[in-house]
């Protein structure tokens, strides 16, 4: 089941303050981050430009959360070196997905920017 509208407008106003806050505007020609909602879940990925061309950008995925509309909660995962999706579980599913995304900004483990 997708995300409700409501929710979504809640969490992509708080994925737009996390990126500006994360990345300074004078670094942006050469890192950014963005996100992208699919279904039940938003996904955070780093955009770099590829280095031999310059106008073309890659994206690596660093973090996605799962909405579980009956539970009302997030859950947050971590992508492997396969991009395979790990349940992080250093950090309870929560209501609050501001907790979960000061959790990928802390990276206490590493497993989200290395």
């Amino acid at each position: 089941m997708a995300i409700p509208e409501a929710v979504k407008i809640v969490v992509e106003s708080s994925l737009i303050s996390f990126i500006e806050q994360r990345v300074p505007a004078r670094a942006r020609d050469e890192v950014d981050l963005s996100y992208r909602f699919r279904g039940n879940s938003v996904t955070i990925y780093e955009d770099r430009p590829v280095f031999f061309t310059r106008t073309e950008w890659t994206k690596m995925a660093i973090a996605q959360f799962r909405y579980d509309s009956e539970q009302r909660t997030w859950t947050l995962y971590y992508a492997d070196r396969n991009s395979r999706w790990h349940q992080y579980f250093d950090v309870q599913p929560s209501e609050d997905f501001e907790r979960l995304l000061q959790e990928v900004h802390e990276d206490s483990t590493g497993v989200f920017w290395g």
